[in-house]
């Protein structure tokens, strides 16, 4: 057995945290530790195997077959092809999946156009009041979870961002800090709290109209206990130094939340930005979900739900539904882990053929024509990522995967590139 060697200041991309500080221990090619101890860490790297097949209508075959097959396939249905941006794979694959879905004249979505729409559309409409996470960690001396509790889905955010760290501008860490808790139903804030405040869902919307009134400055009448506290609340963030709002921008789980969570958040936000200064800390998923949208505004201007079919990129928030998309498809590609939108696919997959580019492609649950495996974003494969708040991180990768998504696509761009009409043979 090969002595244990140490990889420092790797990425995980486990939760949207991106924390860049881990340290991975390597023996015989495989992953053996992960330090700082963190759950979701060591489900994202686990040992760092990943299968390493090519399959073609389920039998194994060459690279250059595959693609070639891919090519012909996705070529013969241009105009009529959906391109998937499916997580855990780098920007730079992103990127090459959008020159593929622009010279098909794909529709392109994204495995979060749905659950996280309703942010995404507030953010167009009413603009963004955010900040980096180091900002927050160096300046918030008052932190707001409206209906989130980090420590499950983000395990290091409470000890990395906030509240526990030692800040620039907050030298006591959490004592320094005030924490308030707000939960909606059976949405729980975090324990440990100084502050908290219950609310059924009906009183979400007006409990943020509350505080945002009380944050413009205007005269309030009598209100109910329970909107009485949001006022309460309202009148601490405004005169706090810097507050940050904490929400869950990609809920997971039901019931769904008020669509105009959102708008109340971000209006509550900007408000406090008249008598203090305020942030809208966002919490997104890992697998670098944010830079599947930061990439497309980049390229087109747009978050999501994005069509090349007139040759320029149209914009399709109202019609976004993954399901429905793949329905109407003739052809679909994915491009990274498939099985995180799989549940949107398995049925157009049996009416139309669908290729696969990215981890795990050979072990999806539903039948793909071609399914071509690579490595991970920041597990095996370097390049960029993006963290929730939209800050780019570098990926220093332990390990290597045998191809990488954004070569294979690079491969699939070129042939499909050379069966254009008129195109050189």
């Amino acid at each position: 057995m090969s002595r244990e060697t140490r990889v420092a200041s790797v990425t995980c991309l486990g939760c949207g945290c991106g924390c860049d500080d881990l340290v991975i221990g390597i023996a015989n090619g495989r992953i053996t530790s992960v330090s700082p101890p963190c759950p979701l860490a060591q489900v994202w790297f686990a040992d760092g195997r990943v299968p390493s097949a090519v399959r073609r209508d389920g039998a194994d075959a060459t690279l250059d077959a595959a693609l070639a097959d891919a090519a012909d396939l996705l070529a013969g249905a241009a105009g009529r092809v959906l391109v998937v941006l499916a997580p855990e794979i780098t920007s730079e694959a992103q990127r090459t999946a959008l020159a593929l879905a622009d010279l098909l004249r794909a529709r392109v979505e994204t495995a979060t156009s749905g659950p996280a729409a309703s942010g995404l559309l507030a953010a167009q409409r009413r603009g963004r009041t955010g900040a980096t996470l180091g900002e927050i960690r160096n300046r918030a001396d008052v932190i707001l979870f409206w209906a989130v509790d980090p420590s499950g889905r983000y395990p290091r955010y409470w000890s990395r961002y906030a509240p526990e760290p030692i800040g620039t501008h907050v030298s006591e860490g959490r004592k320094g800090r005030v924490v308030i808790a707000v939960s909606i139903g059976r949405d729980q804030g975090p324990a440990g709290a100084d502050v908290r405040l219950a609310l059924e869902p009906d009183q979400e919307v007006p409990a943020l109209s509350v505080m945002r009134a009380v944050a413009l400055g205007n005269a309030l009448g009598e209100l109910a206990p329970p909107l009485k506290a949001a006022a309460d609340i309202g009148a601490q963030l405004a005169k706090a130094r810097y507050s940050a709002i904490v929400h869950e921008a990609e809920p997971a789980t039901e019931p769904a939340r008020d669509p105009y969570r959102a708008e109340g958040l971000s209006a509550l936000a900007q408000a406090l930005n008249s008598p203090s200064r305020a942030a809208l800390s966002s919490l997104r998923a890992g697998g670098n979900r944010s830079g599947a949208e930061v990439v497309l505004t980049s390229q087109t201007g747009y978050p999501m739900s994005v069509s090349y079919e007139s040759g320029a990129p149209r914009y399709r928030p109202a019609d976004r539904d993954l399901t429905r998309a793949a329905a109407e498809a003739a052809a679909i590609l994915v491009v990274g882990a498939a099985e995180a939108v799989g549940a949107s696919l398995s049925a157009a997959a049996k009416r139309s053929p669908v290729v696969i580019v990215g981890p795990r492609a050979s072990e999806v649950s539903f039948a793909a024509r071609v399914a071509v495996d690579t490595g991970m974003a920041g597990i095996h494969d370097g390049g960029t990522a993006y963290r929730m708040d939209d800050t780019p991180l570098r990926l220093r990768p332990p390990l290597q995967a045998e191809r990488s998504a954004a070569a294979v696509l690079a491969a699939l761009l070129a042939a499909t590139l050379a069966r254009r009409p008129g195109a050189p043979r």
